[in-house]
């Protein structure tokens, strides 16, 4: 990367400073309990964050979590993770009850050396997420005043041209942190020239949510392997009955077009377990691909395809995988996810799990993350870097 780094601003020092982290702290709560069900996120930060308390700084922590509605909804807060942010940090995280108000200047005002805060959900501002340049410059000017240099490691919001992600590193002296510059590192051996067989496994529920990067993959790749939701498409485009599974009816004729341009590259399953509902103890089967009764829909692939996918990506020398083989979350069809992980995890190939669900099922279904070459915390803006577009976080730390 051309771009300055967490240790050049350490070499400059930064005790007595304020520095300014963006991070992703955008983790799963209960919906019931409002307890964080992964920290997965949290953690991915805290090499930058320990860095810069043990050298001084005040540390000033940003993030969004879910999707409110430019104004405060409590379901959204960030409370939780300031409490379990300090459990990981082994000291307090002081939390603002705003993102820019009279909360965060009085908490930022009030901090030691060394010590950390952490501003309420940056979405909580409708300036955050704006596509009014005036408007989002407008509460970047606010958060930027907020601290003396910035520093972004949200990686998976890299992608959005947030105030936060793309404006604020304009108004400050700004680095990559350790994770941002960890994850374009590791994804850049897979856009230049990555050792071969490359092998790439696509899962998730929708094609048009994957059609760029397939675009994209398909000239560099020895082999696509496609499961999840999305292969019924693929498999409906080769004429197949689907029965009630997941179909988006108007991705059938691309998916054959790229079929017909794949030269032998993309690998379907030849099984899959199909139930008579969307439920935890809907009664199933495994069935061939083709033949999945009209009355059932697939909810994860079979045994068959596990051992034909084992068998692609033993040979490979470098893998990179996105998206969950069925329904993981179900014990019923989570054989396909964990199956596919664990023959990951088997071989000697570089290993890229592209974030999203595949880093939320690594954990999930308790597979060593330390068995993958590199667990990325953004399952977007992973994709769309693979895809060759300028992410616009990356591109404002250029600058």
């Amino acid at each position: 990367m051309t771009i300055r780094n967490l240790d050049d601003l350490l070499a400059e020092g930064v005790s007595g400073r304020r520095v300014l982290v963006r991070a992703d702290l955008n983790v799963p709560l209960d919906k019931q309990t409002g307890d964080i069900t992964d920290d997965g996120r949290i953690r991915a930060v805290l090499p930058t964050l320990s860095a810069l308390v043990q050298a001084g700084a005040k540390v000033v922590v940003c993030s969004h979590l879910g999707r409110p509605k430019g104004a405060p909804d409590p379901q959204f807060s960030l409370r939780p993770v300031a409490g379990r942010l300090g459990e990981l940090l082994g000291a307090p995280v002081h939390f603002a009850e705003d993102t820019v108000g009279d909360s965060a200047q009085s908490t930022v005002a009030d901090l030691a050396d060394g010590q950390v805060a952490l501003l309420e959900n940056l979405r909580f501002n409708k300036g955050e997420t704006s596509k009014d340049e005036a408007e989002r410059g407008a509460f970047a000017d606010q958060l930027a005043a907020l601290g003396d240099a910035y520093v972004d490691d949200a990686f998976g919001a890299v992608h959005r041209k947030h105030a936060s992600v793309h404006d604020v590193p304009a108004r400050l002296p700004h680095v990559a942190g350790r994770l941002v510059l960890r994850e374009v590192e590791v994804l850049s051996k897979l856009t230049g020239a990555p050792e071969r067989p490359y092998v790439v496994v696509l899962g998730g529920s929708k094609v048009s949510d994957k059609l760029a990067v397939i675009e994209a993959l398909l000239p560099t790749v020895d082999r696509l392997l496609i499961g999840g939701g999305m292969c019924f498409t693929f498999l409906k485009a080769q004429g197949h009955e689907v029965g009630t599974s997941l179909l988006e009816e108007e991705m059938v004729e691309t998916c054959r077009n790229l079929l017909e341009r794949s030269d032998g590259k993309i690998m379907l399953p030849v099984d899959v377990v199909a139930a008579d509902a969307f439920a935890p103890d809907a009664a199933h089967d495994t069935v061939p691909a083709d033949g999945i009764p009209s009355h059932r829909l697939g909810l994860d692939i079979g045994p068959e395809t596990v051992a034909g996918f084992a068998a692609a990506l033993s040979q490979a020398k470098t893998i990179f995988w996105n998206g969950p083989m069925g329904v993981f979350e179900m014990a019923a069809f989570a054989n396909g996810t964990r199956g596919v992980a664990e023959a990951i995890t088997k071989t000697d190939a570089f290993s890229v799990v592209g974030g999203g669900d595949s880093a939320a099922a690594v954990r999930a279904l308790g597979l060593d993350e330390s068995s993958f070459g590199h667990i990325s915390t953004g399952g977007g803006a992973s994709l769309e870097y693979l895809e060759g577009k300028t992410l616009p976080g990356i591109a404002a730390l250029e600058n």
